[in-house]
């Protein structure tokens, strides 16, 4: 007979729901299904506020579907495998992403995208693999994920092919950015404009992807603490300027920052900015 007693088992946890498109989210407890074949299951210790999110949880149409659990920036510790997972193990430190990435395919291998053919970018909700949800709400109901993260949850399981193990020794709420933020801005500059030593770099829009912070708003970090969320605002001025540093990084002589707000300009000089 085969041994249940090492089979992961369904966790009932704390989620942060949101039932309507720009409805205040409820904090709800929910069950969080045990990992499938191929996916692990993560303990959520950090998650940040993304721009997508607020875009998505505004959306009263398709794509905007609910309920739903948002998040998709975060850092957490691997609390089960699936069967058939390979690198990973309870107790890896993580960070998610909402790009899939099967190393395989001609994309994968390509130096010139980060788009796998294979398992492809979709904003509809669903598992990448069977497109189900593994989240219900106390009365069984099925509750949408998002981007194949949701973070906004004590617990999220999410496909191998969008885990990153990380040192874990990294301070949760800057591994955190990792999973969106920090590394679309500085593949910006290194990756998509490939920028050569000596350039002038403009940056378009010195918002949270050119600054690598969300001015208008706070920059929000979501801990979880006893069981309980707690929100943290982190200083603007401890992020580093992504776009520009990835610019930098490649060797550009002068970086620009373009932006019709001119509250913008003396945050830009901070930022590492040549000229704003």
């Amino acid at each position: 007979m085969e041994d249940q007693s090492s089979k992961p088992m369904p966790i009932r946890c704390k989620a942060a729901v949101c039932r309507a498109a720009g409805e205040p989210l409820a904090l709800e407890e929910i069950v969080v299904d045990s990992p499938k074949a191929h996916e692990v299951r993560i303990k959520i210790i950090c998650t940040s506020l993304c721009h997508s999110d607020v875009t998505f949880w505004r959306m009263e149409d398709f794509p905007g579907v609910f309920p739903r659990i948002f998040g998709h920036e975060a850092f957490g510790v691997v609390e089960s495998v699936g069967e058939h997972v390979e690198g990973f193990a309870a107790g890896d430190a993580v960070v998610p992403t909402f790009l899939g990435q099967c190393s395989e395919c001609v994309d994968c291998g390509s130096e010139r995208s980060n788009v796998c053919s294979r398992y492809k970018f979709a904003v509809e909700p669903g598992m990448p693999r069977d497109g189900t949800t593994r989240f219900h709400d106390s009365h069984g109901a099925p509750l949408h994920n998002f981007l194949g993260v949701s973070s906004f949850c004590e617990y999220t399981v999410v496909d191998t092919n969008q885990v990153v193990r990380v040192d874990p020794a990294m301070p949760p709420s800057a591994a955190c950015l990792l999973s969106c933020g920090a590394t679309t801005g500085v593949g910006a500059a290194w990756k998509l404009a490939k920028v050569e030593p000596g350039s002038t770099v403009a940056i378009f829009g010195l918002g949270a992807v050119g600054l690598a912070v969300i001015f208008d708003y706070p920059e929000y970090i979501i801990e979880m603490i006893s069981g309980n969320f707690r929100v943290r605002i982190i200083n603007s001025e401890n992020l580093a300027c992504q776009v520009a540093e990835g610019a930098r990084i490649c060797g550009a002589s002068m970086i620009i920052g373009v932006d019709l707000n001119p509250e913008k300009h003396e945050l830009g000089k901070r930022f590492c900015l040549s000229l704003t």
